[in-house]
């Protein structure tokens, strides 16, 4: 099996992927604890700060020490020169908030799982021509359950995730799988801003636990 499909399958069968950035290492690395703890198998670290690539590097090191088997991806990829740093510092995936052809070729070339951000049936088509099978729908809040719902017909090859305004209720969760979704993505609804202020790892530890049960039931 290759390596994009193992990736692929990794993030459906966990039904969600967290994502979070904090400029702080030890803040990142504490989260990082947090929801391995809880049972996360896959996240995205987003990379939107001058410290995103040195926490990085600090979190691929303890995943290598101490949670074998957990897959690291990084988000905000914006071109290529980005996703090379990040793939030399140890990222096993790339996340995108649009769709950038020069990564989309270099993941497709090196068989690395690239999730680009998709708004407009135009975008999607041109991902899929690019040889990509998982789009991120993005921002989710505002293309809302029935665009996915309008387009999901047109594309029965590719496996969609929305990121962006996805609610922590089985109501908000539980409409998005019915319209289609493969995962969601979870950020500041999941992980927040303020939690990690207050360096409440233990919320944030319990409340990735429940979201990754709620998925399992929604789910069956």
């Amino acid at each position: 099996m290759s390596n994009t499909i193992t990736i692929q399958n990794a993030i459906i069968e966990q039904g969600m992927l967290p994502l979070y950035f904090n400029a702080d290492e030890n803040v990142s690395l504490e989260v990082l604890k947090a929801i391995h703890r809880a049972g996360v198998k896959a996240l995205e670290y987003t990379n939107r700060g001058d410290a995103a690539l040195h926490n990085f590097k600090a979190m691929v090191a303890l995943r290598n020490a101490s949670m074998p088997g957990l897959l690291l991806g990084v988000g905000t990829i914006k071109n290529k020169q980005q996703a090379e740093d990040y793939l030399a510092a140890g990222a096993d995936f790339l996340v995108s908030p649009g769709f950038v052809p020069e990564v989309a070729a270099l993941a497709v070339a090196r068989d690395i799982f690239y999730a680009p951000g998709c708004m407009t049936p135009s975008e999607i088509i041109a991902a899929e021509n690019a040889g990509i099978g998982f789009i991120k729908l993005f921002p989710g809040n505002i293309l809302g359950i029935d665009f996915l719902s309008s387009v999901k017909d047109i594309f029965p090859k590719l496996k969609f995730m929305p990121t962006g305004g996805v609610d922590t209720t089985r109501e908000n969760i539980e409409a998005w799988f019915k319209a289609g979704v493969c995962a969601v993505g979870m950020g500041s609804k999941l992980i927040s801003k303020k939690l990690m202020e207050a360096k409440d790892y233990a919320t944030i530890e319990n409340q990735s636990r429940e979201v990754l049960a709620l998925i399992q039931s929604i789910k069956k």
